[in-house]
């Protein structure tokens, strides 16, 4: 790190405290050249995520976005606000941890449904509906068959 004195390029680290909930770091430096300390910041730098729509539209990820959807389909449901929330971070984690630059909107929203069938099968129909959006009652039927065939699968 430079000193912002004297320019020199050598300091040593005199202390460290993790700031802003441990995403960021805190180093007072002290340079070896002139003595004098000063403050530098670490953060960690966030590859931005595009997600790739299903018209091919490119828009930036937006956890908002996903949490909005989520808070929809679990409306008068007995699920906790922060159940969905943990859901979405997981979500959220995942992706940024796959390293990829961009991501197809079918992937995440597969991700949302799998989680929301894990915790209440309401909740699963309803996003569904909108995100594989059902054209008529047929469909819909199918997919609740589905879903109770898978369930009865797992009582057994």
């Amino acid at each position: 790190m430079k000193c912002p004195y004297c320019d020199s390029i050598e300091s040593r680290v005199i202390d460290s405290r993790p700031i802003e909930q441990c995403t960021s770091i805190r180093r007072r430096r002290e340079c070896v050249k002139c003595g004098k300390r000063f403050t530098t910041f670490e953060r960690i730098e966030n590859i931005p995520l595009i997600v790739i729509k299903k018209n091919g539209e490119r828009v930036p990820f937006d956890k908002n976005k996903l949490l909005g959807g989520m808070i929809k389909a679990c409306e008068k449901r007995p699920i906790p606000v922060d159940v969905i929330q943990k859901v979405a971070n997981d979500i959220e984690k995942s992706l940024y941890r796959s390293e990829a630059q961009e991501v197809s909107s079918v992937y995440i929203g597969e991700r949302v449904m799998g989680s929301l069938k894990d915790i209440d099968q309401i909740a699963y129909v309803r996003f569904a509906s909108v995100y594989r959006q059902f054209q008529d009652v047929g469909t819909f039927m199918a997919e609740l068959e589905q879903l109770m065939s898978e369930k009865s699968e797992e009582d057994h």
